[in-house]
């Protein structure tokens, strides 16, 4: 793997684990709601994974990492269309895609 690619892995990597401590322990989407300071630094996250994703997908558009294109795309809404940007459309990732994604990555980093 080129050292370009492992250090925007170790990007996602870490916007993931900054994302799950923003969160309370019990995640409650009306209180996620109601904190704004949370979802501004979830939703700049997001944005990072996107990009670092992207510039992977540059250097190897065959990348192994499911729904690679989604997740660049969101990051584009997210950063283009922020006004757009729905908060459950945020939650649902958050707690359906980051798991998983989180995984392929700690793998690919192994």
């Amino acid at each position: 793997m080129k050292p370009e690619i492992y250090t925007w892995l170790e990007d996602i990597q870490r916007s993931i684990e900054e994302i799950f401590l923003f969160l309370p322990k019990k995640r409650d989407f009306f209180e996620f709601q109601k904190d704004l300071k949370t979802k501004k630094a979830v939703e700049r996250n997001l944005e990072i994974i996107g990009e670092a994703l992207n510039r992977i997908l540059k250097l190897e558009p065959e990348f192994p990492i499911t729904d690679s294109r989604k997740i660049v795309d969101t990051r584009n809404r997210i950063i283009h269309g922020y006004d757009s940007v729905s908060e459950d459309i945020i939650w649902m990732i958050v707690n359906r895609s980051l798991p998983k994604l989180q995984t392929e990555v700690n793998e690919l980093l192994k």
